[in-house]
């Protein structure tokens, strides 16, 4: 990590194979932006306030230093207040840091904001994949704005693209989201509450379980050979899924493609 940071000199270590400038280096006369600080192992913390205090870092294998000019912004979502209680992050590093602080609100935290990243997301997954843009539907994007997203932008940015790999490539529906479905009912119904935190953990994935399942064999016409494929899983596995989960019905036709 300290190399990454500071650079290193030809020869420092096994594999320098020359000099190698580090993220300082890159950053001179410019903005470094560090991500997840509060993960730097306490050793790092002290190399990192050292160079902040200095302005200056000293390549890994070099018995000098150069002076480096570089605005620091960094970002986590840990609380370092209670992390300095506990020794694990650097007071003067804190300090060192926190000049200006901008406090981050969740998702969940600012509602009116999902229906734009949500379509802005959608965007950027299509054009990545190069296909056609579809629609969010009105109920869609309402239902969306209502959940809790503890995985914040990233499990909005999995939900849509989960809904894009299932919706008929025009719109996106409720239906290809694969939210719980009495929860989703109950929205429809303009019945929506909280009462979804009340199931277990397992209930929930058996409950996004069945529903991946059921609209997988609703868009290949009951095929559980198609379905599988769709799934990502094997059509053995797809039939002990079915049985587990109470949803198998077994026929001569569902045994015909068995080939595994």
């Amino acid at each position: 990590m300290e190399s990454e940071f500071f650079g290193y000199k030809k020869g420092a270590f096994t594999g320098a194979n020359q000099d190698k400038e580090g993220m300082f280096q890159a950053a001179n006369g410019g903005t470094l932006f560090l991500d997840e600080v509060a993960d730097l192992p306490l050793l790092m913390q002290v190399k990192l306030l050292r160079a902040i205090q200095e302005k200056k870092v000293r390549m890994v294998g070099s018995t000098t230093e150069e002076a480096v000019d570089v605005r620091i912004i960094s970002a986590t979502h840990k609380n370092l207040a209670e992390m300095m209680d506990n020794g694990q992050f650097r007071k003067d590093l804190y300090y060192r840091l926190n000049v200006i602080q901008l406090k981050m609100p969740a998702l969940r935290d600012r509602p009116a904001d999902i229906p734009l990243i949500a379509n802005t997301l959608l965007n950027k997954l299509c054009t990545n994949q190069q296909i056609t843009i579809p629609s969010i539907d009105s109920d869609a994007l309402a239902y969306i704005s209502t959940l809790p997203f503890s995985g914040n932008v990233r499990e909005l940015e999995n939900m849509l693209e989960r809904a894009l790999a299932l919706c008929n490539g025009e719109v996106i529906t409720i239906d290809d989201l694969m939210i719980e479905d009495d929860a989703a009912a109950r929205f429809m119904n303009g019945e929506f509450d909280d009462q979804a935190d009340e199931l277990t953990l397992t209930d929930y994935l058996e409950n996004v379980e069945k529903k991946a399942i059921i609209q997988a064999l609703s868009k290949t016409n009951n095929n559980k050979t198609a379905a599988a494929k769709l799934l990502g899983v094997t059509f053995r596995t797809l039939r002990y899924r079915l049985a587990k989960l109470g949803l198998s019905k077994e026929t001569d036709t569902d045994l015909e493609n068995d080939s595994e």
